[in-house]
């Protein structure tokens, strides 16, 4: 950061403020202290009966790679509302949703990962903006090879197991690994 985002002063530090234990931007104009905090990503794992929904990124980062329809939280809207906003911008799939079903740090890019099981009210979906395209899969038809991020294949590979005893328990982890 080198320019304060309230009053524009290029005075801005970085250094412990008083009575705080680790380093912020500070602006030495406005004394504004600038927080920078994890981002949170909100998706679904859209399913029908035994097949789930994925999409093939557009855009990178993975472009070119499958995931399940997941981004960034607006200001203003709840996790679930964000979900389902990006279930239908990147997958037109609309979802009825069951529960929050994973719950995922990652640390290393600041990152936290809500991740809702809904179940797709039809098969109107298609490709957005953001996928080339989209498509049901079975467990054993998903491109586990092509899955785009370590959080998604592992949230893959909870619902298969927890599928087969038809209990589905809030998951939650931290992810210390890059792709």
């Amino acid at each position: 950061m080198k320019f304060c985002s309230h009053c524009g002063s290029d005075a801005v530090t970085f250094s412990i403020p008083e009575g705080d234990d680790r380093p912020r931007h500070l602006c030495g104009g406005c004394g504004a202290i600038h927080y920078i905090n994890p981002r949170v990503i909100v998706g679904t794992l859209p399913y029908l009966g035994d097949r789930v929904l994925l999409c093939k990124r557009a855009i990178e980062p993975r472009l070119g790679l499958w995931t399940l329809p997941a981004g960034f939280m607006e200001n203003g809207e709840t996790s679930e509302q964000g979900a389902l906003r990006e279930s239908w911008e990147e997958a037109r799939a609309n979802v009825r949703v069951d529960d929050l079903y994973t719950v995922y740090d990652i640390p290393h890019i600041n990152q936290v990962y809500l991740i809702y099981r809904g179940e797709l009210t039809d098969t109107n979906y298609g490709a957005g903006p953001e996928s080339l395209e989209v498509d049901l899969f079975t467990e054993e038809a998903i491109p586990w090879d092509e899955i785009a991020f370590p959080i998604m294949r592992e949230t893959l590979e909870h619902y298969f197991r927890d599928r087969r005893t038809a209990s589905y328990p809030l998951h939650r982890g931290i992810i210390h690994r890059k792709f």
